[in-house]
């Protein structure tokens, strides 16, 4: 027959389906919703009308094309093993112990989902029927209850919750109505099935009208029955399992919020998408084009979820903070819709102008600061913070992770390359200085490059090589940084103050002179209206306390006092900066020297009261690469120190204090 229908005439041979045709089965085969399904196959039916050569035509069978290759119906299984989970996140990252919690806590939500067991409550006049159908969906899985007549079954329902509810329609007492109006009324999401030996065609209409899953007539088929209650349970299995959270990792940039992505698919076992939302202006680079044109596409969303070819990956949207705004739309607000999880079940894109379910999704965003992205949309993520790394951390990472791989994609692995602790622990102090691993990772490279470079140039083949700290000033050059704190002495009038930028913490130092004037403060260091305000807070606190201080009335009707923050090419604005200014005010005025040893940080009132400030374990890793002994913190902000780790602990001395006269006495030395 094969041979035949090959070698048949035209004539003769079966006709091929249409591309219409093909289109209608793979819309059945798609997984698509009943809702989407009818409108698509409208679709086809006036797109089969066209003329085949017609712009319009094209632009539907690319429409269609698109649909049924999407996603609709296919997902991945999730690996639900928290012990190959947490490996491969701790074999990827150290530390983190937040987010890897917060990784197992939704794994873990996970399987308690799985081995949820729906209850079912089985209600018959026969005892014969509920004994079969407890003892068949027992074996199922199911808990099943049971109850002889309608009145014992509307006193189960009032007693406890049902996920469905299986009922006779002829009962003594109370029939298959009550009880299907009695389990309605207590839960409307409580599927009933009626089953009885005199089904007519009035009651099944009338069964349906009242919210009835199903109507079946007795004898029952165990296939027919199961396929039933499967059917009913799945919408609560679909709101159970597949509704995922929306993280949003915070922290200055080279801390590993990409690469965290990346571990957490990996450790769920999902495909991983990003997309980069720095510098998008365009709404519809997000929601799509309408198909009013030919070469009309869909949002980046949909385009990737179509690439991934699931509809449940780990979804990134990175450099959340630093998304555009035009005429042509704002992003952020097609972003509202994305990560709601009661709207994103029915995403719209222009282009498709069907809903599309998002809500399997695990969407994870990243930012450098929330400052920047609308307070709207950060209502709507799990805001988790990624500080920067101290140096005992930063050389552990370079020493399991960093040092290995730069070895592998260099070349070197096959020779005996080494590295000294203290080699390392040199490159983070002399040749980088940031919060995250990205300069680090640099200069580890060069250094295997230039080692490379010599294994090549070498006569004798290959040798053996331990890095240390000597070789590093011979491969990578003089140090690029200095600590600038330990080096430098105790100055009259300069206070070393702690800042925290997009970049991490940072430190400044505030310096203040004193020359012949009219009472005059002068701001210099391309300051902000917030640190000015703090200045001018802090030169009224020391003038109306100039006897507790011993100041002459006189200084200020005499003097102009000039305060000044270096770097001046940088902006810089913020609170935190109140006690530091004040603090090198007083030394100027009083000849005390600043120990430059001593940081702080905290916001200065009017009455010399210290409130709390952002961003602490930032500064403090900031003091701690510069060098500094002594941190200044306000008392509020203690309970951020249950967050740092025992080196930051131990390492530095920190003081909380409630009032500026604390912070004098720690901070200013005698008079010499």
């Amino acid at each position: 027959m094969r041979i035949f229908k090959k070698e048949a005439p035209p004539e003769v041979q079966e006709p091929q389906p249409s591309e219409m045709d093909r289109f209608r089965v793979a819309v059945r085969e798609a997984g698509m919703p009943a809702d989407v399904v009818e409108t698509t196959l409208k679709e086809i039916d006036r797109i089969a009308k066209m003329p085949s050569g017609s712009a319009e035509h094209t632009i539907g069978v690319n429409y269609l094309d698109y649909l049924t290759h999407l996603p609709w119906n296919r997902t991945t299984e999730d690996c639900l093993d928290l012990k190959t989970a947490r490996r491969i996140l701790d074999d990827e990252h150290d530390g983190l112990p937040e987010i890897k919690s917060r990784v197992m806590e939704h794994l873990a939500v996970k399987i308690l989902q799985s081995e949820r067991r729906h209850n079912i409550l089985v209600v018959d006049d026969e005892k014969i029927t509920r004994r079969n159908l407890e003892h068949v969906l027992s074996r199922d899985g199911y808990r099943v209850n049971t109850a002889a007549n309608g009145l014992e079954a509307i006193q189960r329902l009032n007693e406890r919750a049902f996920d469905v509810v299986i009922t006779d329609l002829k009962m003594e007492h109370a029939d298959g109505m009550q009880v299907l109006d009695a389990a309605k009324r207590k839960n409307p999401h409580t599927e009933v099935i009626v089953i009885t030996g005199y089904a007519t065609v009035p009651a099944a209409v009338s069964a349906m009208r009242k919210g009835s899953h199903h109507f079946l007539a007795k004898p029952l088929k165990l296939d027919e029955i199961r396929s039933t209650v499967n059917s009913a349970l799945q919408p609560k299995q679909t709101r159970l399992d597949h509704r995922g959270p929306v993280l949003c990792f915070v922290g200055p940039p080279g801390t590993g919020k990409t690469s965290l992505g990346q571990s957490i698919a990996r450790s769920m076992q999902r495909r991983f998408v990003r997309i980069s939302l720095a510098g998008m202006k365009d709404e519809a680079q997000l929601r799509g084009h309408r198909r009013s044109y030919v070469g009309a596409l869909p949002g980046r969303i949909i385009q990737e979820i179509r690439r991934s070819e699931t509809s449940n990956p780990v979804f990134m949207l990175d450099e959340m903070d630093k998304i555009g705004q035009e005429f042509k739309g704002d992003p952020a607000a097609v972003l509202l819709e994305v990560l709601d999880p009661q709207q994103n079940s029915h995403f719209m894109d222009h282009y498709l102008d069907l809903p599309f379910d998002l809500s399997k999704v695990m969407f994870i965003a990243t930012a450098n600061t929330v400052d920047a992205i609308p307070e709207a949309l950060v209502d709507r993520l799990e805001v988790i913070e990624l500080s920067g790394y101290s140096e005992k951390e930063k050389t552990r990472i370079a020493l399991n992770h960093l040092i290995p791989r730069a070895i592998e994609e260099n070349g070197l692995d096959r020779r005996e390359i080494g590295f000294d602790t203290n080699a390392v622990a040199r490159i983070i102090r002399e040749y980088t200085r940031e919060a995250g691993l990205r300069g680090l990772q640099r200069q580890i490279a060069s250094l295997c490059r230039k080692i490379a470079l010599e294994q090549v140039d070498r006569e004798n083949g290959s040798y053996p090589v331990t890095v240390n700290k000597e070789m590093v000033v011979e491969l990578l050059g003089p140090p690029r940084h200095t600590f600038e704190v330990k080096q430098a002495k105790d100055r009259v009038g300069v206070a070393t103050g702690l800042a925290w930028t997009r970049t991490g913490g940072e430190i400044v130092f505030v310096e203040a002179t004193k020359m012949r004037g009219t009472n005059q403060l002068i701001l210099t260091g391309s300051l902000g209206t917030v640190m000015k305000e703090s200045a001018q807070a802090a030169m009224s606190y020391i003038r109306s306390h100039a006897d507790r201080f011993n100041i002459p009335d006189s200084f200020f009707e005499k003097h102009d006092v000039h305060i000044h923050i270096p770097a001046g090419a940088i902006p810089k604005d913020g609170t935190s900066a109140g006690v530091t200014i004040a603090v090198a005010v007083l030394s100027m005025i009083t000849g005390r020297p600043c120990c430059r040893e001593v940081a702080m940080t905290g916001e200065l009132t009017l009455t010399g009261r210290i409130l709390p400030v952002g961003g602490i374990k930032e500064k403090l890793l900031a003091a701690h690469r510069a060098g500094v002994r002594t941190v200044i913190i306000p008392a509020k902000n203690s309970i951020d120190l249950e967050r740092m780790g025992e080196d930051m602990n131990t390492s530095l001395t920190i003081v909380p204090i409630e009032d500026l006269s604390d912070a004098i006495e720690k901070a200013l030395a005698a008079v010499p």
